[in-house]
Parts: structure tokens; C-alpha cells; sequence
């Protein structure tokens, strides 16, 4: 049986920017409900869903971040064009002539407008353009755009999945692909080694703050974080640069520009990878963070803690890119990990 496209493409397409994730959060909750044992929303919005395991003797976490980067109202000025702050990293060059939509009173799509290349000087063409260069356009006067529309708005991008071969398109596949991932390996689990907590979080993209909150109130054991990484396969790219590949298996992260994920961890995901046939590589990520950091640092005494990452083309781009057996994999590895945790010796 394959993936489950149309899941996932509801889950990609559900607006969520950081500290605006209820819609994608109420998805969240009607998808996992029926297949955990106990479900709980915290003050700062992290859905906690726990799966008794054969044994309460330790806490096992993963988390998979909800949010996805996004956009603020900061202005609107006399002739309704609206001025915006980023939620989240973007590379804006990207962001030229993308459709995205304001979450007011109602959702309301405009579409991003600079200046426009026939009138910039030849300075101004050598220039790398800056996100303060850009404005969005809704196509109304001030007093239209300010019927639905104030500041502090969230705006999310305009774009749907689309199925390309073996590969899956969208936007926000950082983090939906593994929202996606953890809702079927909680589906799937029947009866895990240790009690399982599986935890959607918030404001991962603007400085990984709900999991710092949620592993400070379970305290794990043990971790193993859901993200995606950088698969820069593409041309252009030298062999020491790529992280990692689309189609070369889920990918064990050895570190990441805030962990260096426990080196036991690290093993027994390839252990268990290779014992149950589960195609993987490795991922060293030397820029760029994940939840990852605080699963394993805000618990007292830490926890045991690493990650499994998919890769992932095109990120923090309009749209984004993973494949369909990577994830597949990285479902299959999720869940016998969680079921064989209890088996190796994990002292020093």
C-alpha cells in the first residue's frame, strides 16, 4: 500500500505559521485521536499524543514541528498595500511575483510585487534584493483591505501538492512531511518497547520554542526528532556538499548546527535500519537547526536523543521536494525503532 497522498497533501496545504497554528492543529488532533491512548494541548499550543508502551519504566519523545514559515502584518499604507515581517528564514529572491494568502477575518490572497526590473537603475539590478524590498498586493483600496485584514495577521504561502514521478511537491514539506510521518507511525504502532509521547509542536521555525516547553514537561528518556534536511543532489553541487540525496533512504543525522546527537542513538538507528531492510544514509548538517536540540538538552540530566531526517530539496524555497520511498522509510524505521528502544544496552 503507498503513501496516503491525499493525507498529507491536507496537512501541506493547512495554514500554520509559527504562533498561528490552530487550523493545522485541529487537523492534527482529529487524525491522531483514535489511535492514542491520551491527547493533550499545552498553554503554548504543542499537541501531545501518548501511546502506552509495554513498559512505563522510561519516556520515549518525538516531535515533529507543526509550524511552517510564514509571514506577519506590519503595515498597511494609504492605498492598501501591506508590509509584512517574516516568520521564519527566507531566501527573497523566491519570494517574486508568489501568491500568498492573509489570514484576517477571512482569507484574503494577494500576491508578492517589487519593483520592477524596467525601472531599476543598474545599481539597483546587482542588487541581492532584501525582504524589505517587497510589499503585497490584494488588489484593493486601504478601506477594503482593512474590512478583513489588521496588523498582526498571519500570511502563509499559496501553493499545492503535486505529485512529480517519485517525488512529491509543495510548500511547507518542512515540516508537513514529517507532521505526516509521525500521524502514520502512531497509526501503525501497535504496542511500543516504553511509553511514547509523539509531539506536534510549535515556533520551531522561529527558534525551536515549543519543544523546549514540551520535553521540560514530559523529561524523556530517550528522543528522536522528525525534520527534513538539505538534499542538495542538484547540479552545481560538489560531493562533500550534498547532506544528503532524494531517494537514498531516510537519513540518521549524526549532528546538526545545534546537536550532536547521541552517538548510541545514532547506532541504533542504523542497527535497527539495516536489521529490518530500511534503505538509509547519514545526514551531517552543518548549518541549520531542528527541535532536536532541546529534546535532548531540557530535560534534567538530557536525554538520549537523535534524529530522523528526510531529505528534502528546495528548502525554505516557495515550493519544496521529497521522495515517496524516503518517506516510507522514514515511517517504517520511526516505528521499529519505538518497538525495539528497550533492547540495546545503553550505557557508556
Amino acid at each position: 500500500m503507498g503513501l496516503d497522498i491525499k493525507l498529507l497533501k491536507k496537512i501541506c496545504e493547512t495554514p500554520g505559521a509559527p504562533g498561528f497554528e490552530t487550523k493545522i492543529r485541529q487537523l492534527i488532533i482529529k487524525e491522531v485521536k483514535p489511535f492514542v491512548d491520551k491527547i493533550e494541548v499545552d498553554n503554548m499550543g504543542n499537541v501531545i499524543a501518548l501511546k502506552k508502551g509495554k513498559s512505563s519504566a522510561k519516556k520515549v519523545m518525538t516531535a515533529a514541528h507543526m509550524d511552517e514559515i510564514g509571514f506577519i502584518v506590519k503595515h498597511i499604507d494609504d492605498k492598501g498595500f501591506v508590509k509584512f515581517h517574516t516568520l521564519g528564514g527566507f531566501d527573497p529572491k523566491t519570494l517574486t511575483s508568489q501568491r500568498v494568502i492573509i489570514h484576517g477575518k477571512k482569507d484574503i490572497i494577494g500576491v508578492m510585487g517589487s519593483k520592477p526590473i524596467h525601472v531599476m537603475s543598474p545599481e539597483e539590478r546587482k542588487k541581492t534584493p532584501s525582504t524589505k524590498d517587497y510589499f503585497i498586493d490584494l488588489g484593493r483600496s486601504k478601506k477594503e483591505v482593512e474590512k478583513y485584514i489588521k496588523v498582526g495577521d498571519p500570511i502563509t504561502r499559496d501553493r499545492g501538492l503535486i505529485e512529480m514521478g517519485e517525488q512529491i511537491n509543495c510548500k511547507s514539506l518542512d515540516n508537513r512531511i514529517s507532521v505526516f510521518i509521525l500521524i502514520e507511525a502512531l497509526k501503525k504502532l501497535k504496542k511500543p518497547a516504553y511509553d511514547f509521547y509523539g509531539v506536534f509542536t510549535v515556533q520551531e521555525e522561529v527558534g525551536l520554542r515549543g519543544a523546549q516547553v514540551a520535553t521540560q514537561s514530559i523529561r524523556p528518556d530517550f528522543a528522536i526528532n522528525l525534520d527534513t534536511t538539505i538534499a542538495f543532489d542538484v547540479p552545481g553541487a560538489r560531493p562533500e556538499e550534498k547532506v544528503s540525496e532524494l531517494g537514498g533512504g531516510t537519513a540518521i543525522k549524526i549532528m546538526d548546527s545545534s546537536t550532536i546527537c547521541d552517538y548510541r542513538m545514532v547506532q541504533f538507528l542504523k542497527d535497527t535500519a539495516d536489521k529490518k531492510k530500511i534503505k538509509w544514509q547519514t545526514e551531517l548538517l552543518t548549518g541549520g537547526g531542528t527541535d532536536t536540540a532541546n529534546l535532548q538538552r531540557m530535560t534534567p540530566g538530557g536525554s538520549i536523543a537523535g534524529s530522523i531526517s528526510i531529505p528534502t530539496r528546495h528548502i525554505h524555497q516557495t515550493v519544496e521536494m521529497c521522495n515517496k520511498k524516503d518517506t516510507q522509510a522514514s515511517i517504517d524505521l520511526l516505528v521499529e525503532a519505538l518497538l525495539q528502544i528497550d533492547k540495546p544496552d545503553w550505557k557508556f
